[in-house]
């Protein structure tokens, strides 16, 4: 069977294009990694940041639809996603965000919690094992599903993606991939509302798989339809390629191959700079130049961006 060693990366909606990208990279240190577009909405900028090198374990990426809706919490969407930082920083992070609530203990660990531009929510967990000492973010932590019922999507992580139950403390468990990959941890969060998420500015797309490349994919993909649920057709997204299917507890899940990554059309120097498209949508590169609102990239914090 398979095994994923967790998260490849997190694609959320924005509202301002602008609006996102200084709050990403000025305000959490990210680094713009890589400016292209929406592949099945090429007028829509698809805006990607993580660690120097665009790791997988470190990307959140977002569509900006400029005046989209605000979206609606519910069951079966992503309630949370949340960053690595060093325990020792916390009060750091509380300070410069802004924050006043003192941060909450969850399985051992101690968590922040804020929200970004749009309203996504968004936590800092503090660890003391992470690699290196500097006090910017250090790729995912995990994520935070909300469904209604925990068992059906709690066999999907364990039988077919290989996670591992470690726990579960009042209405929250969590589920731990294999290895010491950034992003290992899924917690399923039982929910008291009833009322299913209404995707809008703030919500979370979708969430990411890594697989090791396109056989492990393939796998998975097998093992997916054997479980009786509706696969897509293998996506090339250029950095990547993609199965999507929708997990029993409705949350949208992708699993995307590590392979060949951000660097495949861009040096690691200049990552982020330039707009790039798939060779399919070059000839209309005038067209999609024209159409996508203008953005400034503010320079990341280099003593804050992840490593």
């Amino acid at each position: 069977m398979p095994r994923t060693r967790g998260l490849h990366h997190v694609t959320s909606v924005a509202g301002s294009a602008q609006g996102n990208v200084d709050f990403y990279t000025g305000r959490l240190g990210l680094r713009l990694v890589k400016r292209t577009v929406n592949f099945d909405d090429p007028g829509t900028w698809h805006l990607y940041y993580g660690d120097r090198s665009g790791s997988p374990g470190t990307l959140i990426t977002f569509f900006p639809w400029q005046g989209i809706r605000q979206g609606q919490p519910g069951v079966g969407e992503t309630a949370a996603t949340a960053y690595a930082v060093e325990r020792a920083t916390l009060d750091q992070w509380t300070d410069s965000l802004g924050l006043e609530q003192e941060p909450v203990e969850r399985f051992g660990e101690m968590v922040i919690s804020f929200r970004d531009s749009d309203g996504s929510r968004l936590e800092l967990v503090g660890a003391d094992d992470l690699a290196g000492d500097d006090d910017g973010i250090h790729g995912f932590h995990g994520v935070s599903l909300s469904v209604a019922r925990p068992e059906p999507t709690a066999r999907l992580l364990m039988d077919v993606l290989g996670y591992e139950s470690v726990g579960q403390e009042g209405d929250r468990l969590r589920f731990t991939a294999a290895g010491e990959a950034a992003g290992r941890e899924v917690d399923l969060v039982i929910s008291d509302v009833s009322s299913p998420a209404r995707l809008g500015a703030g919500s979370v797309h979708h969430v990411a798989f890594r697989a090791r490349d396109e056989e492990e994919q393939a796998s998975f993909r097998e093992e997916l339809l054997s479980s009786g649920l509706d696969v897509t057709p293998v996506q090339d997204r250029q950095y990547f390629k993609s199965i999507y299917f929708r997990e029993p507890g409705g949350v949208l899940f992708e699993i995307a191959t590590d392979p060949p990554g951000m660097l495949v059309d861009e040096p690691v120097e200049t990552l982020g700079t330039e707009l790039r498209l798939p060779p399919w949508y070059e000839s209309s590169r005038g067209q999609i130049e024209a159409s996508l609102p203008p953005i400034s990239a503010t320079p990341e914090e280099e003593g804050r961006a992840t490593r």
